[in-house]
């Protein structure tokens, strides 16, 4: 009974070991495409540390690679040291992901500050030119988000952009797709986009952070099986004797 239990645990444990893999890869996409996500929106948001769950997301998964391969090696060799530092290690990652899940959460609630301290500054300092980084990052999130102006298009009035052009109209970013030959003139309101961007632009980066706690979330719940199957394992490895004569056994033959 007691080598059928341990027998059912270091399967589990190797199986918990291709998930990890599978982990890593995925928080570093997950890190990846946040990062290139906000690269998008950076000039709404002057906190440069709302991007730390990111960057730990992306070690956590580099360091899953190599507690993969630890935990493959320890449970195969059955190595009691091996499989100690597994849990160690895991125990670690686990903390570290709690702690992105609380970063997670305070830097989601200074989304919506950060963006309404800046989005004004960065509209003021639209030129219309695709060489200016302001004026390329408020063309494609208006493209992309589909919405024209901060709360709506009238917002435009106040830019320095719209006082210097003179021709009441605003950028052509604002124009719906499925309208033709739109100039962005506002005597033609219903072929802009209605809706402002700082309610938008709050909304997708508070999603881009739920992705990273989701997934710390629910790795580091795999990783507590992980690290109990790994204690499963040296417990009775240590107190169940025929788990003892097998692996000398197994270790003679």
């Amino acid at each position: 009974m007691g080598q059928c239990g341990i027998t059912s645990s270091k399967t589990v444990l190797v199986f918990l070991n291709l998930i990890f893999w599978a982990a890593a890869g995925i928080l570093c996409y997950i890190g990846a495409y946040v990062f290139i996500t906000y690269d998008d929106y950076d000039h709404f948001f002057e906190d440069v540390y709302t991007l730390i769950p990111a960057v730990v997301i992306i070690a956590v998964g580099t360091l899953l690679f190599i507690i993969g391969l630890i935990g493959c090696c320890a449970t195969i060799r059955e190595s009691s040291c091996g499989l100690t530092t597994f849990a160690v290690i895991l125990l670690l990652v686990f903390v570290t992901e709690v702690v992105v899940v609380v970063l997670g959460y305070i830097y989601r609630a200074r989304v919506e500050d950060e963006v309404n301290q800046s989005i004004e500054t960065v509209y003021n300092e639209y030129n219309g030119t695709n060489t200016d980084a302001p004026s390329r990052a408020i063309d494609y999130v208006q493209r992309q988000l589909h919405c024209c102006g901060i709360h709506n298009y009238s917002d435009w009035r106040k830019t320095r952009w719209f006082k210097e052009s003179r021709n009441n109209s605003v950028p052509v970013s604002c124009c719906k797709p499925n309208v033709s030959n739109c100039t962005g003139t506002m005597s033609r309101p219903g072929d802009l986009y209605p809706e402002g961007c700082e309610a938008l632009v709050v909304k997708k980066l508070k999603e881009i952070m739920m992705y990273v706690i989701w997934a710390a979330l629910t790795f580091a719940a795999i990783q507590m099986l992980g690290m109990l199957c790994a204690c499963v394992v040296l417990c009775r490895r240590g107190h169940d004797p025929a788990y003892e004569l097998l692996v000398t056994g197994a270790t003679y033959a």
